[in-house]
């Protein structure tokens, strides 16, 4: 009871850091409301005010509100995709940017920005829309399998042949995506440049609903496997005898973790190392206890995107920096840490 109240009471915590950023978040942009506030203007727009005008509606609700709900749905699934992945495997380096997930979801993105157009006439219309998604998911689905199977062996996962694979598929899929920017139309490029340098510049309200929806699913399957992921830090036997069933277990993250990465490139492109620095951050405050870091890092992972978002738009207004570039340069010193702490036992 006293650990439940203890978990409640940061979540309370990040929720409320959460909703001081977006509003931040919101007031943050060139675009001038004519000297009203942008909160006055999003009421107004909530309320159906008839005098706002049709550029005031839709910067305040089109552009700024559903990035930041992507910032935060994105942020969150990224953050809790890394975590999962580093319970399953035992290792605080197995996230999906550097085991080959990302990659592969970015490769087959790839493809059906520019080789789609050949084949898309032949697909039924729903299909269509969302042949980039689709192929986004199938592409980390299949990166995360090939790096499972050359990793295990004997039911036993090798966390540096897990690396060395991953490392092997980064560079097959970012070779062959290379090829394909190479032969690509300017706007293919575009479409490309965007996938490999990461932005939330696309956010719509209908991409956040599927979004939702692929949240829900896999916060039912996952968030209540944190007394299983402690369980796995014990290794797979003595997890079997506690009663985890492990195939299973390593199966469900596989498959769910596949479906949020591939769904998250396939709306913002490349956005690397939220999956690396958020359970690392959470894992020196509470240690490897994923009851508590899996709930946590669904927070903070929004909290943080959100954050590197705000900064990205700001920083070279009135463009804006990739989001990518942002989280890469934070990411980085971590990863570094990371390697220098544990470099003995990898």
């Amino acid at each position: 009871m006293r650990t439940q109240s203890k978990l409640y009471f940061h979540l309370i915590i990040g929720a409320v850091l959460l909703v001081i950023i977006a509003v931040l978040a919101l007031n943050t942009g060139v675009y001038d409301f004519g000297g009203m506030s942008p909160f006055k203007v999003l009421w107004q727009y909530i309320k159906g005010d008839p005098g706002l005008s049709l550029s005031d509606k839709y910067v305040i609700w089109d552009v700024r509100a559903a990035r930041i709900i992507m910032a935060i749905l994105i942020g969150s699934m990224l953050a809790v995709s890394g975590t999962s992945l580093q319970g399953l495997f035992k290792n605080p380096l197995a996230t999906g940017d550097l085991i080959g997930l990302t990659s592969g979801a970015t490769l087959l993105a790839a493809i059906a920005i520019v080789l789609g157009g050949h084949f898309k006439q032949y697909l039924p219309e729903v299909v269509q829309f969302s042949i980039v998604g689709i192929a986004a998911f199938i592409g980390s689905f299949l990166s995360m399998m090939l790096v499972y199977r050359i990793s295990t062996a004997g039911g036993k996962t090798n966390v540096v042949m897990m690396l060395l694979s991953g490392v092997a598929i980064t560079a097959i899929g970012f070779s062959i995506t290379g090829f394909l920017i190479y032969i690509s139309k300017d706007e293919q490029l575009r479409d490309l440049t965007f996938w490999n340098l990461g932005s939330l510049a696309a956010a719509t309200w209908t991409k956040n609903i599927i979004l939702t929806v692929v949240l829900i699913i896999s916060y039912i399957i996952l968030l209540p496997k944190g007394k299983a992921l402690n369980a796995m830090m014990l290794g797979e036997k003595d997890a079997q005898h506690l009663g985890i069933n492990v195939e299973k277990l390593k199966k469900q993250i596989i498959i769910i973790v596949a479906l949020m990465v591939g769904t998250c490139v396939a709306f913002s492109g490349t956005i690397g190392f939220v999956g690396l620095i958020v359970p690392y951050i959470l894992r020196l405050l509470f240690k490897s206890n994923y009851t508590f870091i899996l709930p946590l890092s669904a927070l903070c992972g929004s909290i943080l995107l959100l954050t590197a978002d705000t900064f990205s738009r700001s920083i070279v207004e009135p463009s804006e920096l990739p989001i990518g570039i942002l989280t890469a340069l934070m990411g980085g010193p971590i990863f570094i840490a990371i390697l220098v702490k544990f470099k003995k036992s990898l």
